[in-house]
């Protein structure tokens, strides 16, 4: 059997992590991982309560936040996000963060061209130009978002035919159309460099911006689009791994994005999930969502917002698993 990944472990590059609230400040959060990881990027979400989905960085720096279900510009939040440590992150008093009786969850990545993630902080120039980046492959995806300034979010997002633009901060449907000039130029990224156009949400002069690019590793991440077919037998969706987190985005008509990883449910079906665009707690799909399986993912619900029958859905996928390893060793399913 063909090896399948070069990433036989993807704990280095990706790791969930659920926690309760202790509101004792400076409370180190350890990820679960048989590996150490000391993660750049860390989305966090209270579980249980209706908060923002609040996002930070290494580049940025702690306290630093952004949150993907507003505009708002960053904020400097003192008792926030206030390290980035060798095997996780270490919080403060915060309530979207460590409430006593606050239940979370965090999605943590590692910057590696290898794992194929790269974090770019830019300032806006107002003409359109090209930003470098470090990735040495092509972005499938590309997030950005003014900091300086309150303004929407942008994401350019790879599929089979011209590419979706969306974005966080709302469930409008694909923006392409009316979007993709402004946002990214008509141009799509390369290896080296990707295009931002005249829009002020991503190069505002003289504004402080930020972009998350993540390109596609077999094995490791995969990001793409699906078409429903209104069956509770849903369709199948190859990733070429078994899925640690998964989001989906349906992109024809106006609907949330939907969150699902492998901590908050650890068995099939996937039922629980958030939404990035709203301040909401975690939900339960009746009957499920969705199944992980070794190799992919399986749509369980005909609802519209995975899988109406003429509707269009993007995802991104990252692994907790490889279907196959670097030495031709299959995975098993959950």
């Amino acid at each position: 059997m063909a090896a399948y990944t070069t990433i036989d472990n993807p704990e280095l590059y990706f790791q969930c992590k659920i926690w309760s609230g202790n509101a004792t400040d400076d409370t180190s959060i350890t990820l679960d991982g048989s590996e150490n990881m000391q993660p750049d990027f860390v989305w966090t979400k209270r579980r249980n309560a209706s908060t923002n989905h609040d996002l930070w960085d290494a580049v940025r720096g702690a306290l630093e936040q952004i949150a993907s279900n507003n505009t708002e510009a960053e904020a400097t939040i003192s008792s926030s996000l206030k390290s980035f440590n060798s095997d996780g992150f270490t919080v403060g008093t915060n309530t979207n963060l460590n409430a006593s009786g606050g239940t979370y969850v965090a999605w943590c990545w590692k910057e590696s061209a290898t794992a194929g993630f790269d974090i770019v902080a830019y300032t806006g120039s107002g003409s359109a130009h090209t930003i470098s980046h470090s990735l040495s492959a092509v972005p499938s995806v590309v997030i950005l978002k003014g900091r300086s300034f309150g303004d929407g979010w942008g994401q350019y997002h790879k599929t089979s035919g011209n590419p979706a633009i969306l974005a966080f901060d709302g469930d409008v449907a694909d923006r392409y159309s009316s979007k993709w000039g402004p946002f990214f130029n008509s141009t799509a990224p390369t290896s080296s460099v990707f295009s931002v156009g005249t829009d002020t949400a991503i190069n505002t002069s003289s504004g402080t911006h930020i972009a998350y690019l993540f390109a596609e590793k077999q094995g490791f991440s995969k990001f793409g689009s699906y078409k429903g077919n209104g069956n509770a037998d849903g369709p199948f969706v190859f990733t070429g791994m078994r899925p640690a987190y998964v989001v989906v985005r349906r992109t024809d008509s106006a609907e949330n994005w939907f969150v699902f990883d492998n901590k908050r449910d650890t068995f099939n079906p996937e039922d629980t999930f958030i939404r990035p665009n709203l301040t909401n707690a975690d939900a339960d799909e009746s009957g499920g969502a969705l199944d992980f399986l070794s190799n992919g993912f399986k749509i369980r619900n005909s609802g519209d917002s995975f899988n109406n029958s003429s509707g269009t859905y993007v995802f991104m996928a990252f692994a907790e698993q490889p279907f196959v390893n670097s030495n031709g060793v299959p995975g098993n399913a959950r």
